[in-house]
């Protein structure tokens, strides 16, 4: 696919890849997919402790809430597992973790909150493998070095492949189960063995995590469906097969963990497509995708992403980001991380873009690909231009934005492990933080509730509270036993402090959280109240 002007430009770049061999020292980075996998995991292990502040609220409650009720046998179910429209297939990867904490002792505060981000980054850390690999098939060895790069520096990247979102599994498995499709269709010279079956395993797995995922594998599978030889063959023997033993097992551990038969996709597809469910928690009008949601993940990579597009000319590729970006914006309800397993294919066109300004008539130097002394400058700009724009951005929204909910959990956990809070309150918009996965005690806690309401219209507990927080909490306190703890965001402090000195709680400890407000009112920094116990 492509014009005989960018053959030209693969051929040079690979002729260059040749002189790069005969003038590479003793340790070379790319000499072996197992260096390259190593670098990757200690990348991406560092890169989990450096993420440290809360994202989406995910990430804790739909696995790792789930995965600690499975193992530890308390920790909340939100209203879409009483629905059944989630699988307990994602969740299960972090239980098989938390019960070799448990089996270990190691379930301790600090493990509790760092090891599934750490175990996330091996999962990542494949995933980058995978891309550098189909990268190198689809482009070359030259440009599949750049497209690392890119996957590595670019901060969206970053800040969420670490975090134990079904979406990131999602990425890993699009860019393992396209590296074995494409290899299928003759773009490697030496295809893996059953790398079609591979492909349409994965893809089923994918599916099964997250059945939006089909989005992406009907586009695969269709675009080159024609082009495959005995198609009811394919489709009948590999493609159903493969697909129903994926769905059986899938419905199978489910069946066993929700005690009845729940087909998850099925309801999951007739929430969010025809019920349009998801616009409870918001929509957005319906070119966010295109032109705020992926322009602001893929950040100053833009450009050269767009340049990559067009310069390469591999529209199969570039019309998969384009299908998601599309079908997605059909939704009324979008988050950033939806659209998440585009996110490196985007990326790989930045890489090419930046294997392009590496074109010169003369061999790499021996001392580094990116600055060597006749790296060419246009090269050598547009590299510290992506890493000054992206690692700022990157260590900001990891270390500093919104990190009070994580700080706040952590003491949490610390103080009830040393039998110092007797239950907690959560005066926060609903799923502010994580919850018991983090807290790892079995103590009375209660947030305000936000599950979707049947009565149009209605307020859920969150909203009422938001609406009037001083007389919300006065009927709290009317009705129920006070908590040992309350946990309140500074925006709605202010609005409770005549009434929580009242009922003789005072602050016990103040945590930062962000600097600029997100969807609500600026919530600068979160404060634990305590009960006076005279």
């Amino acid at each position: 696919m492509g014009t005989s002007k960018t053959e030209n430009l693969n051929v040079n770049l690979r002729k260059h890849h040749r002189n790069e061999k005969e003038e590479t020292p003793y340790y070379n980075l790319f000499s072996s997919e197992k260096r390259i996998f190593a670098f990757c995991l200690a990348f991406r292990a560092l890169n989990s402790f450096l993420v440290q502040t809360y994202f989406n609220p995910d990430e804790h409650w739909q696995a790792l809430e789930v995965a600690h009720r499975m193992v530890f046998g308390y920790g909340h179910l939100t209203w879409e597992w009483k629905n059944g429209i989630r699988s307990y297939l994602h969740p299960l990867v972090f239980a098989v973790l938390y019960k070799a904490l448990a089996f270990l002792r190691l379930d301790s505060p600090w493990f509790m909150m760092r090891t599934p981000r750490l175990f996330q980054s091996v999962i990542s850390s494949v995933g980058d493998l995978y891309l550098y690999k189909l990268s190198r098939i689809v482009f070359g060895d030259r440009v599949a070095k750049f497209v690392l790069f890119s996957q590595l520096s670019n901060w969206f990247m970053f800040f969420c492949m670490p975090r134990t979102f079904s979406n990131s599994l999602e990425t890993v498995m699009t860019v393992t189960g396209l590296y074995y499709w494409i290899s299928f269709l003759g773009y490697a010279k030496h295809a893996p063995f059953f790398s079609r079956k591979k492909a349409l395993f994965i893809s089923a797995l994918a599916c099964a995590i997250r059945p939006t995922s089909a989005i992406i594998w009907l586009y695969v599978g269709s675009f080159d469906l024609f082009g495959i030889q005995k198609k009811l063959r394919f489709l009948f023997l590999e493609v159903l097969s493969i697909g129903i033993l994926a769905f059986a097992l899938t419905c199978l551990l489910d069946w066993c963990l929700y005690g009845s038969w729940t087909f998850v996709a099925i309801n999951f597809i007739k929430f969010n497509f025809f019920s349009s469910g998801g616009d409870y928690y918001g929509t957005h009008v319906w070119h966010w995708y295109f032109t705020q949601g992926f322009p602001a993940m893929l950040f100053t990579f833009l450009p050269y992403s767009l340049f990559g597009i067009f310069k390469s000319n591999e529209w199969r590729l570039s019309g998969l980001i384009a299908w998601v970006l599309g079908i997605y914006s059909i939704l009324g309800h979008k988050e950033f991380r939806f659209v998440l397993p585009v996110l490196p294919i985007a990326l790989m066109f930045s890489g090419y873009s930046l294997a392009a300004l590496s074109h010169s008539k003369h061999p790499l130097p021996k001392k580094g690909i990116f600055f060597g002394t006749r790296c060419p400058s246009k090269l050598r700009l547009s590299i510290l231009f992506l890493i000054v724009t992206n690692v700022p951005m990157a260590l900001y929204m990891s270390l500093v934005h919104q990190r009070g909910s994580e700080d706040v959990m952590y003491y949490l956990s610390k103080e009830a492990k040393d039998g110092k809070i007797r239950s907690i309150l959560f005066l926060m918009p609903c799923h502010s933080t994580p919850y018991y996965s983090s807290l790892h005690q079995n103590l009375p806690m209660r947030f305000l509730d936000c599950s979707p309401n049947q009565a149009k219209g209605a307020l859920d507990e969150s909203d009422q509270f938001m609406a009037n927080p001083s007389d919300f909490v006065s009927e709290i306190f009317r009705l129920t036993l006070l908590p040992s703890h309350i946990i309140v965001f500074e925006s709605q402090e202010r609005a409770l402090r005549e009434i929580l000195s009242l009922f003789s709680f005072t602050e016990e400890k103040r945590f930062f959280h962000a600097h600029f407000k997100v969807d609500r009112d600026l919530q600068g920094s979160i404060a634990v109240y305590a009960l006076n116990a005279s």
